[in-house]
């Protein structure tokens, strides 16, 4: 006989957390949402993903309590508090930013917000009516940490976060015994945080079980589907259309029967709502520019009594793509606009090289007037700033009507008169790209693009700064981005200098052996250095101190560790090949192969071990 269970050991599962049921929500004649429903459970860690304007924001505000649907329930667990991570939250009954963080915690407990505020680089000092956006996001983020909500809802927690920042998130959310959604662009963020995805795709939420990094295989694979079964519905429709024009007998009642069928057919056919396409993003090259792009020699720039950038010596070459990463305020924006003539150095040169053109993504999104309709915002005359009224935009020095551009990107014609203000962030970014790209330039300058952007958008981004014939200077935190399309990451050290590392953030990582952004500037952490005193005017521009070696030596000099590891491990993968003694015998082919390969490799190996001794020798001298 088996063993009795005791009485009253019955587990019973935990009630879920929230509870969406039957959620309708529209806003005009096409619905949001129709009958969702949704369940968050104790330990769900759930990305929330879709493509721009699909409702992410608007599903995390009926999950907040914040909108009230047009139709359906939401219910929370017992005593389950949700919390929020508004977008644009209301600064004005506060004085600081630190009021604001800790409204609601006892006085005991406000080491909390402190902790948040230090890891997300914070001064909670900060006055709200001179605080910037990014340090408003950041607060109202600290806020939500230091509340300790059961249900944690964060939308785009990861913008205006330097990498230290998202690193510091990274663990405080994998150790928090709250449930989370996050909405987020960040792939490398939500392969660390989630466990499960929601994909919201035409009004509906599908769910899936597991990390970020099976998401997009598992969407294609739902696509793959859904085209089959879409192609099979209309070869039946088809088929039945032609024995309704061809095969109606006298038998009225069944093919009566038959003709309803195929109208509930065409029903379905006509309410399946199609998957919106791509944007049409594309880059095209204006006049080569020459091979120096920019040059930059001995460069200094120092605010408030802080060196923002010390010694900064650079060659951007034509066909690059640079990587600029660095702490919240260590200089990455006040780099880009020195590099390009926008702002003068105290100290140092910069040269620009023949026939540079420039377009330009601000992160502020400064270049776009909120009260302009989207047709003036494309059609504004670059020189004068004045919005215009054509129906016509150039594109690449070739004319294009307004709408059919707009198109490209997504934006229908109901949008096209509308203020750009309307518009949400992933749609701004959008419009601002559809500026730039209309523009033939050699020289793009993108300060963080990826903000707001959905993953489809990100993807087509990324083959569009690959395939650009041009050279590329980006700002971002997005690890994942920069790993895709750089083939140099800068990083702005704590003071002031600048770090060359061939690749993206990895090989950064890897080369470095940590990774490169951690120390805090002045004013989140480390301490300043003192400013230097400005150079007389007639003076000529100060030279850096040189180490005997040339930028790209110094450059080269960087990367051989990495290159002299892998080749090690190359090296010692072909003399496992070749070990078998019966190699020879059973295999000549193979073995002349990995023979060859193997003394190749030796070769790189040793040439690589030669150089770096020489450019270190020498780099000490």
């Amino acid at each position: 006989m088996g063993a009795r269970a005791p009485r009253g050991d019955v587990l019973m599962a935990a009630p879920p957390l929230l509870q969406l049921a039957g959620i309708g929500l529209g806003f005009g004649a096409v619905p949001l949402f129709d009958a969702l429903d949704l369940v968050v459970a104790p330990g769900d860690r759930l990305a929330l993903v879709g493509r721009n304007g699909s409702g992410k924001s608007t599903l995390m505000k009926i999950m907040a309590g914040l909108i009230e649907p047009d139709r359906g329930s939401r219910v929370t667990g017992p005593g389950v508090r949700v919390g929020y991570m508004e977008q644009d939250p209301d600064f004005g009954a506060f004085a600081t930013l630190g009021d604001f963080a800790t409204e609601g915690l006892d006085p005991s407990e406000h080491w909390r917000a402190e902790m948040a505020a230090e890891g997300v680089g914070l001064d909670l000092g900060t006055r709200a009516d001179t605080a910037s956006g990014g340090e408003r996001r950041r607060a109202a983020l600290v806020r939500l940490i230091a509340a300790e909500p059961e249900l944690m809802l964060l939308d785009e927690p990861t913008n205006h976060l330097d990498v230290a920042a998202i690193g510091w998130l990274e663990a405080h959310l994998a150790q928090s015994k709250a449930g989370i959604v996050v909405v987020s662009h960040d792939r490398a963020f939500l392969r660390a945080v989630a466990r499960g995805v929601l994909w919201i795709d035409r009004g509906a939420v599908r769910r899936m079980q597991g990390g970020f990094e099976g998401f997009e295989a598992w969407r294609d694979t739902v696509w793959e589907e859904e085209d089959a079964a879409r192609h099979k519905l209309d070869r039946l429709i088809k088929a039945e259309g032609r024995w309704a024009v061809e095969g109606i007998s006298a038998r009225r009642k069944r093919n009566q029967g038959r003709l309803r069928a195929l109208a509930a057919l065409r029903a379905e056919r006509a309410a399946q709502i199609r998957r919106q396409g791509a944007a049409a993003l594309a880059l095209e090259a204006g006049p080569v520019s020459g091979k120096r792009v920019i040059e930059a020699e001995g460069v200094g720039v120092a605010r408030g009594g802080r060196t923002i950038l010390r010694d900064v010596t650079l060659r951007l070459g034509r066909g690059e793509c640079i990587a600029i990463v660095g702490a919240n305020g260590a200089g990455k924006t006040t780099l880009l606009r020195v590099l390009t003539g926008e702002m003068a150095p105290d100290r140092g040169r910069i040269t620009l090289g023949a026939g540079v053109e420039i377009a330009t993504f601000d992160q502020a999104r400064a270049g776009i007037d909120p009260e302009a309709s989207l047709q003036e915002a494309l059609t504004v005359d670059p020189a004068t700033r004045v919005p215009g009224r054509s129906d016509q935009v150039m594109v690449r020095g070739a004319p294009r009507h307004v709408m059919g551009y707009l198109r490209d990107f997504l934006f229908d014609e109901s949008q096209a008169r509308a203020p750009v203000r309307a518009l949400s962030g992933g749609e701004r970014a959008r419009l601002l790209l559809a500026r730039i790209m209309a523009r033939p330039a050699n020289l793009i300058v993108l300060d963080e693009p990826t903000n707001d952007l959905d993953i489809e958008t990100l993807d087509l981004l990324q083959e569009v700064i690959g395939d650009f014939d041009g050279t590329s200077l980006i700002v971002s935190h997005d690890r994942d981005f920069i790993d895709r399309v750089a083939t140099t990451t800068w990083v702005i050290e704590p003071d002031g200098r600048v770090t060359a590392y061939a690749g993206g953030w990895t090989d950064a990582t890897a080369q470095r052996g940590a990774p490169p952004v951690l120390a805090r500037m002045a004013g989140g952490g480390a301490a300043a250095a003192p400013a230097p005193a400005p150079a007389a005017p007639a003076a000529p521009a100060a030279k850096p101190a040189r180490d005997g070696l040339s930028f790209s030596e110094r450059h080269r000099l960087a990367a051989l560790p990495a290159e002299i590891d892998r080749l090690t491990a190359e090296v010692a993968r072909l003399r496992a090949v070749l070990a078998p003694a019966d190699l020879f015998a059973r295999d000549r082919k193979a073995f002349d192969t990995a023979s060859a390969a193997l003394a190749r490799a030796e070769a790189a190996l040793a040439k690589a071990e030669d150089d770096w001794l020489d450019l270190a020798d020498r780099a000490e001298r």
